[in-house]
């Protein structure tokens, strides 16, 4: 079976002192559970694994039961031990529970460490943010990337373009019409309406769907939410489109992303270049066929850049820096990343479509101490891109 990055990085902070509670978050149907089980095996210390899949057992006082199972073992063995909480978001109200449970450990000098992951990440993000400030660290999970698919599923370049990195969904990539309707019926439909619905008080959910499905099919493409409220045909305003594509970026399912500029107001005033987390989900919404989208030029070109996008989405999450796109009058950029004031990087993709350099080399003018790079050339080949053979800062 295959292991992931995420299983040596929950092993080695299982073998520090203990400090903070881990909490594994990420799309759906990444393989969290997976890793989490792997790591598990790997570490030779008692552990208890739960899991808060059944409806009917998971309740507050399952899981604070569950956790006294924890002490108890600690106490017999004199050793550290390690609670693991699987689908911790259906507990109802398991963040002030954790809390309580993890402070009254942190008092008694009781070795616990905890681990808790979810299918859900916004539910889990949610609960991490109304009461566990300061005693929790994240680990993100997220889609598969094209080095893991190519190992794990023998996927070409274009396999990967087309089917993204769910690794769920690979065993049908020889048979599309069951790959679409596991996509809809496993993929989206579950982050929308278990995810989104339930945290939040969504007044047109109708609308949210319809935004996700406009937004993935014009994925690398920008769109003014007025032009998309034209697209909808409804009577919902631009707050309420921006609220949504925000609830579905924190789902890791659709993103719009801003301009680059030092003006901040104006950058989020700014109309977004819609991009997806996983190019599989511009497949699914367009409903195009694997020679529409690779053998059509201005159509793969779109999702060779949905495809850098969603990888830089992914790794600007695990090591905390921003992806933006710049355009002035008519030279533009693809995509601009930034950590800190002065690590940047201008980011063009050739991608079939007929472009022009200009866009960069007028970055350039504006932000010198910017590096540029040009995806697709003779120094920087999509697939060494996505590969992560391609330092992304100076």
């Amino acid at each position: 079976m295959y292991k992931r990055k995420l299983v040596d990085q929950l092993i080695e902070r299982m073998k520090e002192k203990r400090h903070f509670i881990q909490a594994v978050i990420g799309p759906r149907q990444t393989g969290k559970t997976t890793a989490l089980l792997q790591a598990l095996e790997s570490l030779n210390v008692p552990k208890h694994y739960i899991s808060a899949d059944d409806p009917v057992l998971v309740s507050p006082e399952w899981l604070r039961n569950e956790w006294e199972k924890a002490r108890l073992m600690q106490r017999q063995t004199g050793k550290e031990i390690i609670l693991a909480i699987d689908e911790m978001q259906k507990v109802p109200g398991w963040s002030s529970i954790v809390k309580l449970l993890w402070d009254e450990d942190t008092r008694m000098k009781i070795p616990v460490k905890v681990i808790i992951s979810g299918s859900s990440s916004l539910l889990i993000q949610k609960g991490l943010n109304e009461s566990m400030a300061g005693r929790y660290e994240v680990l993100f999970c997220p889609h598969w990337n094209y080095t893991e698919c190519k190992t794990a599923f023998n996927y070409s370049i274009d396999d990967f373009l087309f089917f993204g990195g769910y690794p769920g969904a690979a065993v049908l990539k020889n048979n599309i019409e069951r790959w679409v309707r596991y996509m809809g019926s496993s993929i989206v439909e579950p982050v929308i309406s278990r995810d989104i619905l339930q945290m939040e008080q969504i007044r047109k959910p109708a609308l949210l769907r319809s935004l996700f499905t406009l937004g993935a099919q014009f994925s690398g493409r920008e769109l003014s939410f007025t032009k998309i409220l034209g697209q909808l045909h409804d009577a919902g305003n631009t707050v309420t489109l921006a609220h949504y594509l925000n609830l579905l970026d924190n789902a890791n399912i659709l993103c719009g992303l801003q301009k680059y500029g030092g003006n901040k107001i104006r950058v989020k005033q700014s109309s977004p270049r819609f991009m997806v987390w996983d190019t599989s989900l511009m497949v699914w919404a367009t409903g195009s066929t694997r020679k529409d989208l690779l053998e059509v030029s201005d159509a793969k070109g779109h999702l060779v850049e949905s495809a850098v996008g969603s990888y830089l989405l992914a790794r600007g999450k695990e090591e905390g820096f921003s992806v933006f796109w710049w355009r002035e009058r008519d030279r533009e950029v693809d995509f601009v990343i930034s950590s800190g004031s002065n690590a940047i990087t201008a980011i063009e993709v050739k991608s079939g479509r007929v472009r022009h350099s200009a866009g960069s080399i007028e970055f350039i003018k504006r932000y010198p101490n910017a590096l540029s790079l040009i995806v697709g050339d003779i120094n920087c080949s999509l697939e060494h891109f996505l590969e992560g053979k391609i330092p992304l800062f100076k």
